[in-house]
């Protein structure tokens, strides 16, 4: 009976030590995935801020009629830098957030009006004050995708890691 219960002993603590490096997995595995959602997300975020900054710079360039040619450049890479970091949050969220697909979307519409505008000579100044209407409206449809991000990283709203509200 001694015997008996002293492998059942062993057993169980096998069966408990094997349970808690299943939990310690599982605990590891969650905040990798957090870590690889807050690398996603942080790359969209700074490209498609910079995306929206490189219109904004466009713009004043073309009603400034100075600086076009290096604002058109800047501006190139934009979208490019944009879509990849899109394509790899996909992949790691395929249910994309539908605030980055909104935001994409209205930025990827700033952009063609804008390069259609700077092919004009002069430059069409209804067209640009159609963009700058618009303006306010990108950079809140972008503060909700950061928002929606936040709360898919489950942290809370108005919190920001320079601890400023």
């Amino acid at each position: 009976m001694e015997l008996e219960a002293a492998r059942a002993q062993r057993r169980e603590e096998r069966e408990h030590a094997e349970e808690r490096r299943q939990a310690e997995r599982a605990e590891q595995k969650a905040e990798a995935l957090v870590v690889l959602l807050r690398c996603c997300y942080t790359a969209l975020n700074t490209a498609s801020r910079q995306y929206m900054t490189a219109q904004v710079n466009l713009l004043h360039a073309l009603r400034r009629d100075t600086g076009v040619d290096l604002c058109l450049e800047q501006l190139e890479a934009s979208p490019i830098a944009q879509r990849d970091s899109c394509a790899e949050a996909e992949m790691v969220v395929p249910d994309m957030l539908a605030a980055a697909t909104t935001a994409g979307h209205r930025l990827n519409t700033g952009y063609g009006l804008l390069k259609r505008t700077a092919a004009t000579t002069p430059y069409d100044q209804d067209e640009l004050s159609a963009f700058a209407a618009g303006v306010d409206q990108s950079w809140s449809q972008l503060a909700v995708m950061q928002q929606q991000m936040r709360q898919a990283l489950g942290i809370e709203s108005g919190v920001r890691a320079d601890g400023a509200d």
